[in-house]
């Protein structure tokens, strides 16, 4: 066996895909930092019952699980940093009204979340804590559209769903764990004949609107569909309410916006709305995000939340035209000449990288990727365009 061999969907990152990635990084946390975000960077290691608390089966399962030598207690390596994040607000902060936090940072998954996709995502994100209104869900989408402007995402579409909608159907049926599971699953699906029998014995009305969840998909008119097929419950008019307030204040950063009354992602941790954003030719979502009110309160601090992360890796590669890489300009080795020094010197402090050359290794712009290099004429020095050969050009 080859001793530098990755595991399996593990891999490094390479210039200039590094440099990709940094300066997204830099640029979204920017965005983040003038919208009145704090950046926390919480630890990739915790105690597994801190780690997984009110974050449900699905996020145990992507969890790496190891024995600490110190305490003999099971530590987890983080598979999302929102809950993390939830944590240092309910424990460390402890702000009584609305805090607004952001983070960067490599997470692991046990499994990839589909086919070719990395177990070590960079995710980065931004969460909203204090405030339960529709106005905080439509703060938190506007910004994720923002950042995935600035990564260069193109013909970004939304799709949003609200988990309440079928939670509420599912509490006045009073049916058990075991069949709301399996009728989750059936959800996700869109199964609608395994979704019928599941529900063949409930009353009428809530038959009728768990049949109708999966149908229920498609623009803002299918809100107004669902006003008519739904039972009128309380909870229900309030989640298709927001889900119009969404649809109207959203208009101007998302031309498309679907919903879908039977996406049901992240059930066991999400309590109201939940949306992700596509892109066009992209198989996965770019970015995900939702409300999870329950997870504070599974910290012994009831705060309402909501939010999104995105990878970067995956936005770097997606995007790859919106950050061209910048070359740089390849100087000569000559430490005793002063002003040499001090061009190099202005060159850099205006943010244009200047590689200089060691001894006996002039003449490597290709490797270094340098499309310029310094050379003196007439007691100057000038920057000259380089050919790809590493000649001079005419």
């Amino acid at each position: 066996m080859r001793t530098w061999l990755l595991p399996e969907y593990i891999e490094d990152i390479l210039p200039p895909q590094a440099g990709r990635i940094e300066r997204l990084r830099r640029d979204m946390l920017d965005l983040f930092a003038v919208h009145g975000y704090e950046l926390v960077m919480p630890p990739l290691l915790e105690y597994i019952d801190s780690l997984l608390t009110g974050t449900g089966h699905d996020l145990d399962l992507q969890t790496f699980k190891l024995v600490d030598q110190l305490s003999g207690r099971t530590l987890g390596l983080r598979a999302d940093i929102a809950p993390q994040v939830a944590r240092i607000d309910a424990h460390l902060l402890n702000h009584t009204g609305v805090t607004r936090l952001c983070y960067a940072g490599s997470v692991l998954h046990t499994l990839p979340n589909g086919m070719n996709r990395t177990r070590e995502p960079l995710q980065i994100g931004a969460e909203i804590y204090g405030h339960a209104g529709i106005e905080s869900d439509i703060e938190i989408q506007r910004l994720m559209m923002r950042a995935l402007e600035i990564a260069g995402a193109q013909d970004v579409f939304l799709d949003i769903g609200h988990v309440g909608i079928f939670r509420s159907l599912v509490r006045r049926a009073r049916i058990d764990r075991e069949l709301e599971s399996e009728l989750f699953r059936a959800m996700q699906a869109k199964d609608l004949p395994c979704i019928r029998e599941l529900i063949r014995r409930l009353p009428a009305p809530l038959r009728e609107g768990l049949a109708a969840l999966p149908e229920l998909y498609g623009g803002p008119e299918v809100l107004e569909d669902a006003a008519r097929r739904l039972p009128r419950h309380p909870e229900i008019k309030s989640a298709l309410d927001s889900l119009r307030a969404l649809s109207e204040q959203l208009r101007d950063v998302a031309h498309l916006r679907c919903f879908d009354l039977a996406e049901l992602r992240g059930y066991h941790y999400h309590s109201g709305v939940v949306f992700a954003a596509y892109a066009q030719g992209q198989p996965y979502a770019i970015a995900l995000g939702g409300r999870y009110d329950e997870v504070g309160k599974s910290f012994g601090r009831a705060r309402p939340a909501t939010g999104f992360s995105m990878d970067l890796r995956e936005l770097a590669a997606f995007s790859r035209s919106a950050h061209s890489d910048t070359a740089c300009v390849a100087a000569p080795y000559a430490p005793e000449d002063a002003v040499l020094q001090k061009r190099v010197e202005a060159l850099r402090a205006r943010g244009t990288p200047v590689l200089v050359a060691l001894p006996g290794h002039d003449g490597e712009q290709g490797e270094s990727k340098c499309d310029r290099r310094l050379v003196k004429r007439g007691g100057k020095w000038l920057i000259e365009k380089v050919a790809a050969s590493g000649r001079r050009r005419a």
